[in-house]
């Protein structure tokens, strides 16, 4: 600490201006401040887990740990989300001091992103290794290199289509207004600006490190399972961050991206990628 009671200031690329931000958080979060840029994705994680996958071609699919099949797949991400917007809307209050402006490029860097997703996952990379080592091998399961659930609602719901048009809506809710949010609000809200500096909440937005550059990175692409599109479209958005400075900025390039990649899931048939 320094005799003014500010963080430690390293060095980093963006001079002396703006880079402390000395808004308090609300009160309820004073004891824990990092508990609402964590808490809802933790939250959405814990209950992905406990959702059913697709069973394999040919075998018997067998219920999950709570009795859920492939089949009860809409109703488990429906779940998910909506206990997800209940925390988010409770860890709210923590996100209100970022003004709530989107420049342009925030948009057109979504347009790339999504571009970029589709064409390295088109390489399929990652595929061609699992198959190279098999999907039980220790390596891929410590990768996160498995399938996505690739629910199709017209295949699975094909006998009810109001409720395959109604569980897409939710998807694209989830995926294009829900996720960006809590993802954005851990990775750039809390944990770059955590290597910045322990008390994180008074480095502002848009203020970056080496290390925490590449936490910003990295750990994200940990836990997806398209590495290499994962680890450049990361490094979009970080590079992203440190240009407009604007959290909403992130958020909207991510909501845009997840957007089209819906829409380009749902035209093409690309289930696969969801």
């Amino acid at each position: 600490m320094t005799h003014d009671n500010q963080p430690n200031r390293p060095a980093d690329a963006l001079g002396d201006q703006g880079l402390y931000d000395d808004t308090p958080l609300p009160r309820r979060f004073a004891a824990y401040p990092w508990l609402p840029f964590v808490l809802p994705m933790a939250v959405y994680m814990v209950l992905s887990s406990f959702e059913p996958g697709q069973p394999e071609p040919g075998i018997e699919q067998t219920p999950n740990s709570l009795g859920l099949t492939y089949e009860d797949y809409p109703l488990a991400y429906t779940v998910k989300i909506a206990i997800t917007v209940g925390v988010l809307a409770w860890c709210w209050p923590a996100y209100r001091h970022w003004p709530l402006r989107v420049s342009p490029l925030a948009i057109g860097v979504g347009v790339v992103g999504v571009v970029l997703w589709i064409g390295i996952c088109r390489l399929g990379v990652e595929d061609q290794l699992v198959s190279w080592l098999g999907e039980e091998n220790p390596l891929v399961v410590l990768l996160g290199l498995g399938a996505r659930p690739s629910y199709n609602p017209f295949e699975q719901l094909g006998h009810a289509p109001m409720l395959a048009w109604a569980f897409l809506v939710v998807r694209f809710f989830g995926l294009s207004l829900v996720v960006p949010v809590f993802e954005e609000a851990l990775i750039r809200g809390w944990l770059m600006r955590n290597v910045v500096s322990p008390e994180f909440w008074r480095v502002a937005f848009g203020r970056v490190t080496a290390a925490a550059v590449a936490w910003g990175i990295l750990f994200p692409t940990l836990y997806h399972p398209e590495k290499l599109a994962a680890l450049v479209w990361f490094a979009l958005i970080t590079w992203l961050m440190v240009r407009t400075r604007n959290f909403w900025d992130c958020v909207a390039a991510h909501a845009v991206t997840n957007f089209l990649l819906g829409i380009y899931v749902v035209t093409t048939g690309s289930w696969e990628l969801w």
